[in-house]
């Protein structure tokens, strides 16, 4: 590390409290770490459903958690109601997920190779064999179904419990965007399409071009292919959390 990413002003766009290690490494390597959170994390689309899948959790065989602020709202979730019960084994979709739940004192989690996502996971022995087993999916409101497609069509019984809602920030822009015009915003991070598409509508039509143009950096390949459907120019992956997004942008902006 150390002065690789000078005069950059790195713009990550997570939701609040998500982006700060990523922020660490930015700034360790001499970059300016921008947090603008691009999604807000809100309460849980329903709570007393949340609450009954929470209270019989000691009936499931796996709990997986799909993204980070999914393993952060919904351990916050299960702790405020009751303990984790010992039985239940833990899966999560990527590296980061893992780390999260990690951080919250959890450990001997299931996670794919890399590049994680639902597919990954779905391959994995350990989920391949589950006729008549319970899974609860922890994750926001909505979403991609594949993965408990895949598993119901094994025969396990899967349920979802939805911790949290995203939305649209109604945050002032301006001060960013009167940076990016000076063109003190070099890049940007995000861990999902949803908050690339809520920066490019909240930045507005006059200054969609500015957005657009700037290199954005993503964890996974189906992310940087919807940022090319919405109009972004140049989307780079990288793979394996937030070292390897700080190695990627060191490697980037040193052939600029």
């Amino acid at each position: 590390m150390g002065g690789r990413l000078i005069d950059c002003g790195i713009l990550i766009v997570r939701p609040a409290g998500l982006g700060d290690a990523l922020a660490e490494k930015i700034h360790a390597d001499g970059g300016d770490a921008i947090l603008f959170p691009a999604i807000d994390i809100l309460s849980a689309p329903r709570p007393a459903h949340l609450a009954m899948v929470i209270a019989r959790l000691h009936t499931f065989d796996w709990a997986i958690f799909i993204s980070p602020t999914a393993a952060r709202e919904g351990m916050r979730s299960v702790r405020e109601r009751r303990s984790w019960p010992e039985a239940v084994r833990l899966a999560a979709v990527g590296r980061s997920t893992a780390a999260a739940l990690a951080a919250l004192g959890l450990n001997e989690i299931l996670v794919p190779p890399v590049p994680g996502d639902s597919e990954a996971l779905a391959a994995m022995p350990e989920l391949c064999d589950i006729a008549g087993q319970n899974i609860v999916i922890f994750r926001g409101d909505g979403g991609r179904e594949h993965l408990a497609r895949v598993l119901a069509a094994r025969g396990a019984r899967v349920e979802y419990a939805e911790c949290y809602r995203r939305a649209r920030p109604a945050a002032d822009m301006s001060g960013l965007l009167t940076r990016w015009r000076s063109g003190a915003v070099k890049a940007v991070c995000a861990a999902s399409s949803e908050a690339l598409s809520n920066l490019r509508d909240m930045a507005g039509a006059a200054d969609a071009g500015l957005v657009l143009g700037t290199p954005v950096f993503v964890p996974h390949p189906r992310i940087a292919e919807a940022a090319r459907m919405m109009g972004f120019t140049h989307a780079i992956v990288a793979i394996g959390g937030d070292g390897a997004v700080a190695e990627a942008l060191a490697a980037f902006f040193a052939t600029v």
